[in-house]
């Protein structure tokens, strides 16, 4: 099998060159999450959200190009999936922590407690072994803990209010609910992915004009979550649902 590998890689430079250059695309999510810190110490939210956005974009397209480049075979060497992780962890979890503890969105005692309570819970929802099963879902919730903080940001909510939501994304991270993995999921998956990419073109425009962010926006943005919510909880099978 190795040797067969090897005299594709061989005669495909262009593949060989193309799979590497997937890998580096991922990369860069590192320099988007450094740069997203930086501006949290600067106190530049604006600039934090365009860091933050930029690193889901890499996040969002980078395993449809590592499938379409068949990374696997002609750049078997890198652990995709590893780096990936690394880069999830750093993106969702290290920035948004950072976020907490700079930003005045938290009670200020809380704040420091807070970020260390999902570094932790994030690294056990990280390192499972069926974080991500094999029917396309995440197991527990799934670290979405930049978007969490933009909410808090945009909102404007009570420090107390914010805390408790907290907590509670905290607690359903060890609650095996299989939330959906909207790129890759097999059932209602025309209308999710056409639902997920409105929410993301309609989401970016909106937070991007920080801090005035248009209020139907932020509110529009829930029709999207309770959809999420309610396709993940509620079984398929009780829906009826199937591939499309």
């Amino acid at each position: 099998m190795s040797t067969d590998v090897s005299i594709l890689r061989e005669k495909n430079p262009v593949r060989v060159a193309l799979a590497y250059g997937v890998h580096l695309f991922t990369a860069t999510g590192a320099v988007w999450g450094f740069l997203a810190i930086r501006s949290i110490f600067e106190h530049d939210w604006r600039l934090m959200i365009f860091w933050m956005i930029l690193a889901m974009f890499v996040d969002g397209f980078d395993g449809m190009l590592a499938r379409w480049a068949d990374v696997k075979t002609y750049a078997h060497d890198i652990d995709g999936a590893l780096l990936d992780n690394i880069l999830d962890y750093l993106n969702y979890v290290v920035v948004p922590a950072m976020f907490l503890i700079e930003a005045e969105v938290l009670p200020y005692g809380l704040r420091m407690l807070s970020a260390c309570a999902i570094l932790i819970a994030s690294a056990y929802q990280f390192t499972q072994t069926d974080a991500k099963t094999d029917d396309h879902h995440f197991k527990g919730f799934p670290s979405y803990w930049n978007v969490a903080a933009v909410y808090m940001l945009v909102m404007g909510l009570n420090p107390w209010i914010n805390f408790g939501f907290l907590v509670l994304f905290n607690i359903l991270v060890f609650v095996p609910i299989k939330y959906i993995y909207p790129s890759r999921t097999t059932y209602l998956r025309k209308l999710t992915l056409v639902l997920t990419y409105l929410y993301g073109i309609v989401g970016i425009w909106g937070v991007l004009q920080y801090p005035n962010v248009p209020k139907w926006v932020v509110w529009s943005s829930f029709i999207y979550v309770a959809y999420y919510l309610v396709l993940s909880i509620i079984p398929k099978k009780a829906k009826g649902l199937h591939a499309d």
